[in-house]
């Protein structure tokens, strides 16, 4: 009995290492090919080995003609659903290897949704295609953002040469009409000019500060600020123009003593909300009212908000007032397209937006009943009482 085991065990163990052989030289040579091909010859090598080694054993053994006849059939069974299971795995695995690769190749260069198919693929290639969708969502809607920003410059550049060749050709004809002695109104031309320059630098300005926005922020001190003082402050400063328009401006802020502190530069921020402020009353008809609220929100964020009688703006431009040099079509009713919101090159809105971002808040817009309301929500700070300054 024991040497009956001996030779079943000798048997096996050397059909085995035959067949191993084989079977490494096979995929050795098939290592470049298909993995399908690869998965099929690793599936029936074992069969292989096991098919010569109980063939082997039954003729050694002396078995009868039938159950050698019944053993190998079991095998050779065996051996084709390993075979077909093999070469359906095979299946699975080398089309969604192909699909990868698809995605792979149109990575970066198309951003449209790849063809979905009801197909079966394993668990580790079904997450490797979702983290290439998500991959390709990003990359398109990184392109996109890319694409606006250009259409945004171009608009920007179109908007400053206008506003800038307009200014420039009146003082040209002014200096000429000087030049040649053609007006008698000294005096008033050079105030002409004058306001002229001022308006310019107004631009020049505007564009060096939403390029200093947009570059990468310096280490600045910061202080904490009172948002209730500065609004107060801003409303003070614009009242002559809202009164000068026909418009009313008011402020609105807590009845309590919280000095709505933030940590911040204050000038910035003055300068974001003079922006708001300005475009407010430029777009409210006389008689009408703008408010400046400020208050404090349940979570502890400042907010500040800005609502005018403009007669709101088109939903489809929500979303691109804060552009650079984005400006709204004046020509058209607010159930189309309202008035524009930017004023000169179209940088006030994009400039607020770069400050509020650069003070890690939020700035956006909604519709309100008969205008629309900018909002900038700012984290507090934690100060004693009377220590923040505007």
């Amino acid at each position: 009995m024991n040497k009956d085991m001996f030779t079943i065990l000798a048997l096996t163990t050397l059909w085995t290492l035959i067949v191993a052989s084989v079977g490494a030289a096979v995929l050795w040579r098939f290592r470049g090919r298909s993995l399908r091909i690869t998965l099929i010859v690793a599936a029936l090598a074992p069969m292989a080995a096991a098919l010569a080694a109980v063939l082997q054993s039954v003729r050694a053994m002396f078995i009868s003609d039938h159950d050698s006849w019944v053993v190998l059939w079991t095998l050779a069974f065996a051996a084709l659903l390993g075979l077909g299971m093999s070469v359906l795995l095979g299946h699975w695995i080398s089309t969604g290897s192909r699909d990868v690769g698809r995605r792979l190749r149109h990575l970066g260069t198309s951003y449209e949704p790849a063809d979905t198919v009801g197909r079966v693929v394993p668990a580790e290639l079904a997450a490797l295609t979702d983290e290439l969708e998500m991959t390709r969502k990003k990359l398109a809607e990184s392109h996109r953002r890319e694409r606006a920003l250009e259409a945004s410059r171009r608009e920007l550049v179109a908007f400053m040469s206008h506003d800038l060749r307009t200014p420039l050709a009146g003082l040209r004809a002014v200096a000429e009409g000087l030049e040649d002695g053609v007006i008698d109104d000294v005096p008033g031309a050079l105030r002409q000019m004058r306001s002229t320059v001022d308006r310019m630098t107004g631009l020049v300005d505007d564009l060096f500060e939403l390029s200093r926005l947009s570059a990468a922020p310096l280490p600045r001190r910061r202080s904490a600020v009172s948002l209730r003082e500065l609004a107060e402050d801003v409303a003070g400063e614009n009242g002559e123009h809202a009164r000068s328009e026909g418009v009313r401006l008011t402020v609105s802020t807590p009845a309590d003593e919280d000095r709505l502190a933030v940590q911040g530069d204050p000038d910035e921020l003055t300068r974001a909300v003079t922006n708001l402020v300005g475009n407010a009353i430029r777009h409210t008809a006389r008689g009408g009212t703008v408010t400046l609220a400020v208050d404090r929100e349940p979570d502890g964020r400042v907010r500040l908000a800005v609502t005018d009688g403009c007669g709101g703006i088109a939903a489809d431009d929500l979303e691109r007032v804060f552009d650079i040099g984005w400006r709204g079509d004046e020509q058209r009713t607010p159930e189309t397209a309202p008035a524009g919101r930017s004023s000169g090159g179209g940088l006030g809105l994009a400039i607020a937006r770069g400050v509020v971002e650069s003070h890690d808040g939020k700035i956006g817009v909604t519709n309100v009943n008969g205008g629309c309301a900018f909002q900038i929500d700012l984290p507090p700070v934690s100060v004693p009482s009377g220590t923040a300054s505007a």
